[in-house]
């Protein structure tokens, strides 16, 4: 399972996500993807986000059960302490 939140992106961006994965709300995409297609998905964003942001939640065997990549300026960014993810806001 993967979730991909995209914010300020261009419409074409969505478009083509929304190729490999289910757009459940405007910018919010989820879907089960091979980790191949998921990291093409996600060297797609890196690609074309221009001054947008995004999160990816991905199913990972960790002790959360889950991993998390982030690109762009978001309001909220990860912090691994000692392999446990944890939310920072921006301020």
């Amino acid at each position: 399972m993967v979730i991909i939140i995209l914010e300020n992106v261009k419409p074409s961006l969505k478009g083509e996500l929304s190729r490999w994965l289910f757009e459940i709300k405007s910018g919010v995409f989820a879907g089960r993807v091979s980790a191949l297609v998921r990291e093409e998905l996600w060297n797609l964003i890196e690609r074309k986000i221009g001054k947008g942001s995004a999160v990816m939640i991905y199913a990972q065997n960790t002790e959360q059960g889950f991993g998390a990549k982030t690109f762009g300026v978001p309001s909220r960014t990860l912090e691994d302490i000692d392999g446990v993810l944890l939310v920072k806001i921006q301020q």
